[in-house]
C-alpha cells in the first residue's frame, strides 16, 4: 500500500550526515575585524557599499559596525582629502587569504586604484585581525602590523566593541589611550551620519 505521509515513507535523506555537516561548518566559524576608509567620491556611500558587499559574501556575517570617524590623511601626497574610516565585525567561514581576496574585490568593485602608495582611494578595506591568528605571511600580516599605532583603526574599532583586544598587543581601548586618545591623531567621530548593518 502507498502513502503520501513522509513519516510512513522510506527517505533517503541521512538526517546525522546533515547534521554533522552543520556541526563542521559551525565549528569553523571565525571572528574578524576589517578597518574601512574612504576618501574620493562619496565616501559615505562607499563605505556603506562595502558593508553591504561584504554582507552579501558567503560565509561571511557582519555583525557589528561602528560609527564613522573623520580622520586627516596619513602619510603619502600632502593635500589628500580627509578619510572617513570605520571598522567592521565579521563572523566568517572563510579562511584569512578567502577573506583577503574578498576584501581587495571589493575595493575593486569601487574602482580602487593602487598606483601611488598611500595615495588617495575610493576604498581601502584591511584586515586588521583574524580571530587569534598571528601570521608573518608577507601577504596577509596578521595583525595587521600598524593597527595599534593607529587612531583610525583604534577609534571605530573601539566604538564596535569596548572590550576587544588586538592580538599581541592588549586592549583597543588602552592602546588608543596610550596615544593621547583619537583627538592626538586628528580623528574625530562624526555623530551626523551612520553605517547600517546589512539588511
Amino acid at each position: 500500500m502507498t502513502t503520501s505521509d513522509p513519516t510512513a515513507s522510506p527517505t533517503t535523506f541521512d538526517l546525522q550526515t546533515q547534521v554533522d555537516s552543520v556541526d563542521a561548518t559551525l565549528s569553523r566559524v571565525r571572528t574578524a575585524v576589517l578597518a574601512l576608509g574612504s576618501n574620493l567620491g562619496n565616501r559615505l556611500e562607499t563605505l556603506q557599499g562595502a558593508v553591504d558587499e561584504l554582507g552579501d559574501t558567503p560565509g561571511v556575517k557582519v555583525t557589528a559596525v561602528s560609527g564613522v570617524f573623520e580622520t586627516a590623511a596619513v602619510g603619502g601626497p600632502e593635500d589628500q582629502p580627509s578619510y572617513f574610516n570605520a571598522v567592521l565585525l565579521l563572523r566568517t567561514t572563510l579562511p584569512p587569504r578567502d577573506l583577503l581576496e574578498r576584501a581587495n574585490a571589493v575595493e575593486d568593485a569601487f574602482g580602487r586604484k593602487r598606483t601611488v602608495r598611500w595615495g588617495a582611494r575610493t576604498l581601502d578595506v584591511d584586515i586588521v585581525s583574524y580571530q587569534d591568528v598571528l601570521s608573518d605571511d608577507p601577504v596577509l600580516l596578521l595583525p595587521h602590523p600598524r593597527a595599534h599605532e593607529r587612531a583610525f583603526v583604534l577609534a571605530p574599532w573601539s566604538d564596535a566593541d569596548p572590550d576587544a583586544d588586538l592580538p599581541g598587543h592588549g586592549k583597543v581601548a588602552d592602546l588608543l589611550a596610550g596615544l593621547g586618545g583619537a583627538e592626538a591623531q586628528d580623528v574625530h567621530r562624526r555623530t551626523d551620519i551612520q553605517l547600517r548593518l546589512p539588511e
